[in-house]
């Protein structure tokens, strides 16, 4: 390799954080050719992980660099929420299944690329493409080692899980990350309500946050808040609850109530 192509890639290698992918799309457009990419996993700097993707040779990499690949190189708003988000801000009830599987949202017109798909990132991944939230609203950095990435705060992170319900996440494990929702500034969670588009999220968050006996609730102005006209079952056979014109789960409504 010639001085000039090692000072290249000596650059590369300085100025980008370890423990990340780098995308060939993205090193085309600053300055690496294909052939010099090739010329370096020829060389052993880099190493292919899979189609247009690229780790620094020997590195094992998290699914956390290929999310900052996926933000920062890709301009992708997919990332980290739900029980993840959760957990990676200490605040998940479940870490031991949080760590099991990683939950990510994007909107409904992003996909994983293949290469992402195909890598074993020891751990299952589970990806929900929707638009019921804003790609920018919620939204936390979370500092790692070497880099940081965009996850769900606390609060968008529970309405991630209560879009999931109950199919696929259970609600009384949301009522229980609800419970945990102290510190949370009400003028985030009025935006959050406002621009969320499914009248179930937004009927489920404020049952549980009162239900919760949240401080933050009385700040909130709900006049502003589209909760949808209607009857909403979200379970079979449960219970209704007339204010929010919902049927939820026996086992939600009577929890922490006297018998």
């Amino acid at each position: 390799m010639s001085t000039d192509n090692g000072t290249k890639i000596n650059q590369l290698l300085v100025s980008q954080p370890s423990g990340i992918v780098l995308l060939s799309a993205w090193l085309t457009k600053h300055g690496y050719s294909f052939e010099l990419q090739k010329r370096y996993r020829q060389s052993n700097w880099l190493e292919t992980i899979g189609a247009g993707a690229m780790i620094r040779a020997g590195e094992k990499i998290g699914y956390e660099g290929a999310i900052y690949a996926l933000q920062s190189e890709a301009g992708l708003t997919i990332h980290p929420g739900g029980r993840t988000a959760l957990a990676l801000q200490g605040k998940a009830h479940y870490l031991e299944l949080a760590a099991k599987k990683i939950m990510l949202f994007g909107a409904a017109k992003e996909r994983l690329p293949g290469w992402f798909l195909k890598h074993d990132w020891g751990m299952l991944v589970e990806y929900n493409p929707s638009s019921f939230l804003p790609s920018d609203v919620g939204m936390t950095d979370i500092e790692l080692k070497t880099f940081s990435i965009k996850v769900s705060s606390p609060a968008r992170a529970i309405m991630e899980c209560l879009y999931l319900a109950p199919e696929n996440q259970e609600l009384m494990e949301c009522y229980e990350q609800m419970e945990g929702l102290n510190n949370v500034k009400p003028s985030l969670v009025q935006l959050l309500l406002e621009e969320c588009q499914s009248v179930k999220v937004k009927r489920l968050f404020m049952y549980m946050a009162e239900k919760a006996g949240h401080d933050w609730v009385q700040y909130l102005d709900l006049k502003n808040v589209d909760l949808g006209k209607g009857k909403r079952s979200v379970v079979k056979n449960g219970v209704y609850v007339a204010k929010y014109h919902m049927t939820i789960p026996r086992e939600l409504e009577l929890h922490g109530k006297s018998l």
